[in-house]
C-alpha cells in the first residue's frame, strides 16, 4: 500500500481528472468494490487499500426530476432549469447528477419515465469555478 502522505488528495485528483475529461473513482484492494466519488478508504469495507480507478463513464439513469428554482448554487444559474437524476454507474455505485438531453418539462420527463431505465454517458460541464460531472441520455 502506498503511504497515505504521498497520495494526492482524492477530491483534488477527482476534479483534476474531470478537468482532463477523466472520471475517477477508487477501487478497493480488499473487497474489490468501487467507491464514487473517490475516497481514501473503502466506503464498503473500511479498508485503506484503495487506489484511484478510471471509470467508464457509462451509467443507467434510474430516476429523473427537474431542479428547484432558483438554482441550488450560483454556479448552476446559467444552466437552470435542468434535469437532475439518480444513476447507477456501470461499475456499481449510484450517483446523483445533472442529466443532459432532456428538457425539464412535465412532458419530456414523462416520456423519459415511460422509457424506463435508460443508458447515459458522462460528460463534463465547464463551469466558472469547477468542472461538474453530468450525464447525457443516449438517443
Amino acid at each position: 500500500m502506498q503511504d497515505l502522505a504521498q497520495r494526492p488528495g482524492a477530491i483534488r485528483a477527482y476534479y483534476e481528472g474531470l478537468a482532463a475529461g477523466t472520471f475517477l473513482g477508487s477501487a478497493c484492494g480488499a473487497c474489490g468494490r468501487v467507491s464514487f466519488p473517490p475516497t481514501t478508504c473503502c466506503e464498503h469495507c473500511g479498508s485503506w487499500d484503495v487506489q484511484p480507478r478510471e471509470l467508464s463513464g457509462r451509467a443507467t439513469l434510474l430516476f429523473a426530476s427537474h431542479n428547484i428554482a432558483p438554482a441550488c448554487h450560483p454556479r448552476f444559474a446559467a444552466i437552470a432549469p435542468y434535469v437532475y437524476g439518480h444513476l447507477r454507474l456501470q461499475e456499481g455505485p449510484i450517483v446523483q447528477a445533472i442529466v443532459l438531453g432532456v428538457l425539464p418539462t412535465p412532458e419530456d420527463l414523462q416520456r423519459l419515465f415511460d422509457r424506463g431505465p435508460v443508458p447515459v454517458r458522462a460528460e463534463v460541464l465547464r463551469m466558472d469555478d469547477l468542472p461538474v460531472l453530468a450525464f447525457r441520455v443516449a438517443a
